[in-house]
């Protein structure tokens, strides 16, 4: 008899999205961690959301998820990021009590119908007639038997630590590392590499000059992540910024050799987006300075994290560079950074539903797959986990494509392009992301929620709600009147709010929309013409993707594409435009920019 239908190996932000999706579904979940109580613990950054993230994680809610909730449920500090521009660049972010974020997303798991945790480490993949799932196998002997299995193994597979001299293995500080999985992986023909990341020290609040550094506050009012959060419980702070110095960058360069890194003794590639101090210092050293924001990791808890100082180099060395920022001068050091390479899985050995090759019944979700973040690892959890219920019980599986959402871009990307280093999300990654906005999540994906069976019957009525809300204000915009011109007319220009209109209209101001609807209702209107063009853009893109590139074509020249799209463009010399868009770095926008370039040179 089966043990469960579903095995979820891992419970950070992937393993506890997958564990919950799962059972929400029906299925009976077994979720394998080292350590019980690291279920949803925060290893780096205690923040949520952040650019294009955010709109994971609203993603993540729509579909029944729970990272939003959590946040809101420990958030200590909200701000909608980009607001000087239009609606689909804004991003939530919040910054959360780390200690309550574990706790809380611990005890839903814990909670969870359906769900039932074992602590222990899972050694190897049992399959049957070669490359059928049975289950799997833990360090202590015991076999558990499911024909579904998620890994969310995170930076734990393989995982080594790092600071300056000293290594250990492990995924995070203090806790174990996952050593034999990667060995029955391999047996499976797997084919496996090694990433980077790393972590910066955890400094004392009462050792920090505050009165030296700028404040920065949050949103007030602060607003929700989750659409389904009424109030936000826990009270809110400042952070504060610094920056690196002269100074401090001469002690990293002076020091930069004894950095494992720089050694050699590290061989995977580390975030490109969020690299380690002593690199910015290194590759950047034409910059003077470098920002670095002091953020509080909760309330009543005297840890504060240094967003910006990443850093692997000796504890000694840590010691003598952070006292060289301003308002450190005195810091005191509660935990050195360190740095963590671990497996994961070459990514061109996915499918779309995160199945893995052709190992049926085997799924795998978050940094196993090549991606940083909370936010991508909890994205891919959900997916996976969907997914998985729906192999174990027979069903076809749940697809997301490039124009439904960011989820759908991101494990897109990983299936066709083989990332070298940690995938993060971006806006720019996403060509259809005039409609893809955090605002209208709900809206997009809550239907598959519900069919799903993720969502219940008062959050599907919010949905309802918010749509009826919509439609009855774009009545009015069409039929009332300003000026002699519609008000939806008026919308369109880019210097009138929705606000505005309202105070003049008291067929609008009936209506009582929330700043959410209101939101909504004006990227509706602005981006109309847009969206309906960059619809057209997208499919002539994908009509054109197998145009020629000409052998010897100076990608550098071409005056638009981004740094990163010329390096590697350059490097490559890709044969086809399709070709070149599947290589790591390269945008749709960078596509796109190609395409109407040879178009121009046709015409020439």
């Amino acid at each position: 008899m089966r043990d469960a239908d579903v095995i979820v190996v891992g419970g950070g932000h992937a393993g506890a999205e997958a564990a919950l999706a799962a059972a929400r579904m029906g299925a009976r979940v077994l979720c394998v961690v080292l350590d019980p109580a690291a279920i949803g613990r925060m290893s780096c950054n205690p923040a949520i959301g952040g650019i294009a993230k955010g709109q994971l994680v609203r993603e993540i809610d729509a579909l029944g998820g729970e990272m939003g909730v959590v946040t809101d449920a420990s958030g200590i500090q909200f701000r909608m990021l980009n607001t000087k521009k239009g609606p689909a660049m804004r991003s939530p972010r919040a910054q959360c009590d780390r200690h309550v974020y574990n706790r809380e997303m611990a005890r839903r798991v814990g909670a969870q119908p359906g769900v039932t945790v074992v602590a222990g480490e899972a050694t190897a993949i049992v399959v049957v007639d070669g490359r059928r799932v049975e289950g799997v196998r833990l360090a202590d002997g015991r076999e558990l038997q499911a024909p579904a299995v998620v890994l969310t193994t995170g930076t734990f597979l393989g995982g080594k630590l790092f600071a300056g001299p000293w290594e250990a293995p492990g995924g995070r500080i203090g806790e174990g590392a996952a050593t034999q999985l990667t060995s029955s992986l391999q047996r499976l023909g797997l084919r496996l590499g090694r990433l980077k990341t790393g972590t910066p020290a955890r400094l004392h609040r009462d050792s920090i000059d505050f009165t030296r550094l700028a404040e920065q506050p949050g949103d007030m009012p602060p607003r929700p992540f989750s659409f389904r959060t009424e109030r936000l419980p826990m009270p809110q702070v400042s952070c504060h910024v610094t920056h690196t110095t002269p100074r401090t960058h001469e002690i990293i360069r002076a020091h930069a050799h004894l950095s494992p890194m720089y050694q050699g003794r590290i061989q995977g590639v580390g975030p490109r987006y969020c690299p380690s101090v002593e690199d910015k210092v290194m590759r950047f050293a034409d910059k003077d300075q470098h920002l670095v924001f002091l953020e509080p990791e909760g309330l009543g808890v005297p840890e504060i994290y240094p967003n910006g100082l990443s850093t692997s180099l000796p504890v000694e060395v840590q010691e003598q560079f952070l006292r060289t920022l301003p308002g450190l001068e005195e810091v005191q050091i509660l935990r050195h950074g360190y740095a963590v390479e671990y497996d994961y899985l070459e990514t061109d050995q996915l499918r779309a539903d995160l199945h893995v090759a052709d190992v049926r019944g085997l799924f795998a979700a978050g940094q196993i797959n090549g991606t940083s973040g909370y936010e991508e690892a909890a994205g891919q959890g959900i997916v996976a986990g969907i997914n998985a219920v729906r192999f174990a019980r027979g069903e076809p599986p749940f697809l997301l494509d490039r124009a439904s959402s960011y989820l759908g871009v991101m494990i897109d990307d990983l299936c066709r392009v083989n990332p070298r280093e940690p995938y993060r999300m971006f806006t720019s990654r996403a060509e259809f992301r005039l409609q893809l906005r955090a605002d209208n999540a709900d809206r997009r994906l809550a239907g598959y929620a519900r069919e799903l069976g993720l969502l219940g019957a008062p959050a599907m009525a919010r949905v309802a709600a918010k749509e009826a809300s919509i439609a009855a204000a774009l009545v009015v915009l069409d039929r009332e009147r300003q000026a002699g011109r519609t008000l939806r007319e008026l919308l369109r220009r880019p210097d009138v709010e929705l606000i505005e209109l309202a105070a003049n209209s008291p067929a609008l101001a009936e209506l009582q929309l929330s700043p959410e609807v209101m939101s909504e209702v004006e990227a509706e209107v602005k981006y109309a013409g847009y969206v309906e063009r960059q619809a057209l853009e997208v499919e002539r893109a994908r009509r054109m993707e197998g145009k020629a590139l000409p052998r010897g074509f100076d990608f550098k020249a071409v005056t638009g594409l981004s740094w990163e799209a010329r390096d590697v463009l350059s490097k490559r010399a890709p044969l086809t435009v399709g070709e070149a868009a599947r290589l790591s770095g390269v945008t749709p926008a960078d596509i796109n920019l190609l395409l109407a370039v040879l178009a121009q040179r046709a015409r020439a």
